[in-house]
């Protein structure tokens, strides 16, 4: 590997050791065994290496259960697999999960670097979207972005958030699929006039 790719690496592990916050170059440098200035000519900027390092963790993250889908793209079995996969990975995502929450909760100490996260979010939406419908992501365009993406992104968001928190009381992925068919019931019903 050369240094852009050991740096990369570098990020991620410290990404997950110590979330974005804490995360210094100094540490980076130290974990891919690299030198400081690697990482501007490379990346521009820590921040922009660690926001690389992230987008990076979560394709390996969706990744590791992607195979393993069942169901009929766009199905009830297909959705409850997909949140099975999700559930299956929290304990080796959540680190991810958590330095994400925390880049949220510091904008105004990080403006740029949640700039760089916001900008990655329609990646991760046209993703979710092809996980679940199976539609290829080069033919989703930015309306299904703007409405199923932001709705499953939502939903991924909100699950993480719960299992960070308490995952004794979280959903299981059979819970959040019969919450989900539940509500999707409910909106197929006539309006009361």
């Amino acid at each position: 590997m050369g240094h852009r790719e050991d740096l990369l690496e570098g990020a991620k592990k410290c990404l997950a050791e110590k979330g974005f916050v804490r995360t210094t170059a100094r540490d980076i440098v130290s974990a891919s065994g690299t030198n400081l200035a690697s990482i501007g000519y490379h990346y521009g900027s820590k921040d922009a290496l660690l926001t690389q390092a992230f987008i990076a963790l979560m394709e390996e993250w969706g990744d590791v259960f992607q195979a393993s889908l069942k169901g009929e793209p766009g199905s009830l079995e297909r959705f409850r697999s997909v949140w099975e996969g999700v559930l299956d990975q929290h304990e080796a995502s959540a680190p991810v999960w958590a330095a994400s929450l925390e880049v949220a909760l510091s904008r105004d100490q990080r403006p740029e670097l949640r700039t760089m996260l916001a900008a990655s979010q329609a990646e991760g939406r046209r993703g979710l979207i092809s996980m679940l419908t199976g539609t290829p992501e080069d033919q989703l365009d930015e309306r299904d972005e703007r409405t199923l993406g932001t709705v499953y992104q939502a939903l991924l968001n909100g699950l993480m958030i719960q299992w960070l928190f308490d995952p004794a009381t979280a959903a299981t992925a059979e819970e959040f699929t019969e919450g989900m068919r539940r509500i999707a019931q409910g909106l197929d019903r006539p309006a009361q006039g």
